[in-house]
C-alpha cells in the first residue's frame, strides 16, 4: 500500500446508534483502530421502536458475520399489501416468492447486535460523553473535548450522531439544518390471537384520517405504526412531554371507525406508544472537513416511507472505511467517499419523500385520485423491482481507487 507510514491509526467515533459501531468494525479490518463516544449514560436496548432492515443493507452485515442474527430475530418481508380506507385492494409491492425484501426488526436488537460485536473486537465504547468542541488546528490531526472535562485525539474524527448531529452543527454551521416533513410517527407492539398471520406480508392501510400499517410475526406479536399530520416543527422531547393517555385518545379516534383490526390493534395496545418527529436532509454541500467526515442519517437522513434509513448508514461504514483502507490521504478519502455516495443517498431521500406525500390524502377529490393512480403506480414499481435500490451492493475486496 502506498505511504502505509501516513496512515491514520485512531479514529473518534461520536455515536453509537448503527453507523457508529459498524463504520469501527470496518475500520478494524483495515487495521484502524477506533474508540465510539456516546452521549448517553448507558443503552436502553428496549428503546424505540421497529425498523425495516432491506436486503442491501443486509448484505451489508453479512459482510461483517452478522446477518443470521437479524435473520432469526427479525420478520421476513417479502411484500406490502396496499389497501384503501374501504378496504378495497390497490395492489402489493414485492414479490411472495424468492429473496425478501428486507427484515423488519426491534431497533434495540439491532443495535445490541452491532454493539455487542464491536465490543467482542475489543472496540472501546465510552458513554456520557456529550461533545463540546472540535478543534481542526492541524491537517491531519483533530482533538475533541466533551462536557465532563476529557479531551481526546485522534486522526479523523466520524460524526455518526445522527439528523440532529452536534459534529455537523460545530464543524459545518451554515449547512442546512433538518427539513420536517409536517408527519410524526408513532407505533407500538401487542400480542393478540386474533389479528391474522400473513407470512411475510406488511399491511398499509390508508385510513380514512390516517395512514397505518402492520405486520405480525408467528409468535402472534403485532407490530404497529401510524403516520399523521402534525403542526409546527416538534422534536422528539417535545411529542414524549404528552402524557401516555392523551396519545392514546388521540390514536384511537384517529383509527375509530376505520376498517378492521386497524381499532382493534390501537385499543388492544397496553404497552408504551412510541412517538417520533419525521425529518430528513435537504442536500448537505460537502460531507467533510479537515480530518472531519459525516455519514448515515448525519449527513442524508432519509423518512422511514422507502425503509432505507439504516440500509443507507449501513452502505455507507463499508464504502467509508474501504476507503480509508486504500486511499492513505485522510481528506481524499473523505471526498472519494462522498463522491461515491452522494448521488444515490439523495436520489433516495427524494423517493421517501414522495413517498410520504402521498399517504395523507383525506378530502375526497384527493382520495379519488390517489386510489386511481396508485394501482398503476404500485403495478410500474413491480416492474421494476427496485432494483436499483435493493440490489446495491458494496464489494469489500474491491480496491477503491482515486
Amino acid at each position: 500500500m502506498e505511504n502505509a507510514s501516513n496512515r491514520p491509526n485512531k479514529a473518534l467515533i461520536i455515536g453509537c446508534g448503527i453507523a457508529g459501531p459498524a463504520t469501527a468494525l470496518f475500520l478494524k479490518r483495515a487495521g484502524i483502530d477506533s474508540v465510539i463516544y456516546e452521549a448517553d449514560e448507558q443503552i436502553d436496548d428496549y428503546a424505540g421502536l421497529f425498523l425495516n432492515l432491506a436486503r442491501n443493507g443486509l448484505q451489508v452485515l453479512k459482510e461483517l458475520g452478522l446477518d443470521e442474527q437479524i435473520r432469526q430475530e427479525g420478520i421476513e418481508l417479502h411484500t406490502m399489501k396496499m389497501l384503501n380506507g374501504k378496504g378495497k385492494l390497490l395492489g402489493h409491492v414485492g414479490q411472495t416468492s424468492g429473496e425478501p425484501q428486507g427484515y423488519t426488526i426491534k431497533r434495540g436488537i439491532l443495535h445490541k447486535v452491532l454493539r455487542e460485536e464491536a465490543l467482542r473486537q475489543g472496540i472501546s465504547i465510552e458513554y456520557g460523553k456529550k461533545l463540546k468542541g472540535i478543534e481542526r488546528n492541524e491537517p491531519d490531526r483533530v482533538k475533541v473535548s466533551f462536557e465532563d472535562g476529557t479531551v481526546v485525539s485522534g486522526d479523523m474524527l466520524i460524526g455518526c450522531d445522527g439528523i440532529h448531529s452536534r459534529v455537523r452543527r460545530i464543524v459545518m454551521p451554515s449547512a442546512p439544518a433538518p427539513s420536517y416533513t409536517g408527519l410524526i410517527s408513532f407505533g407500538g407492539f401487542l400480542h393478540s390471537n386474533t389479528i391474522p398471520y400473513e407470512r411475510g406480508i406488511q399491511t398499509m392501510v390508508f385510513g380514512k384520517r390516517a395512514f397505518f400499517g402492520y405486520l405480525v410475526r408467528n409468535s402472534k406479536e403485532v407490530y404497529w405504526f401510524g403516520n399523521m399530520n402534525y403542526p409546527g416543527q416538534p422534536s422528539r422531547r417535545e411529542l414524549q412531554s404528552i402524557p401516555q393517555a392523551e396519545w392514546l385518545r388521540t390514536i384511537n379516534g384517529l383509527y375509530a371507525n376505520d376498517i378492521a383490526p386497524l381499532p382493534e390493534i390501537v385499543r388492544s395496545t397496553k404497552e408504551e406508544i412510541g412517538v417520533f418527529p419525521i425529518y430528513d436532509m435537504p442536500p448537505i454541500p460537502v460531507w467533510h472537513d479537515k480530518s472531519v467526515v459525516l455519514l448515515g442519517d448525519a449527513v442524508h437522513a432519509t423518512s422511514p416511507n422507502a425503509g432505507q434509513g439504516v440500509s443507507l448508514a449501513l452502505e455507507d461504514a463499508i464504502v467509508l472505511a474501504r476507503c480509508i483502507r486504500d486511499i492513505p490521504d485522510v481528506q481524499l478519502a473523505f471526498s472519494e467517499f462522498q463522491k461515491f455516495r452522494r448521488d444515490r443517498v439523495e436520489r433516495i431521500v427524494q423517493y421517501s419523500r414522495r413517498i410520504g406525500q402521498r399517504k395523507h390524502a383525506t378530502n375526497p377529490v384527493q382520495v379519488f385520485f390517489r386510489d386511481l393512480m396508485l394501482p398503476l403506480f404500485l403495478k410500474s414499481a413491480n416492474k421494476d423491482s427496485h432494483g436499483w435500490m435493493y440490489d446495491y451492493k458494496v464489494d469489500w475486496s474491491e480496491k477503491a481507487a482515486l
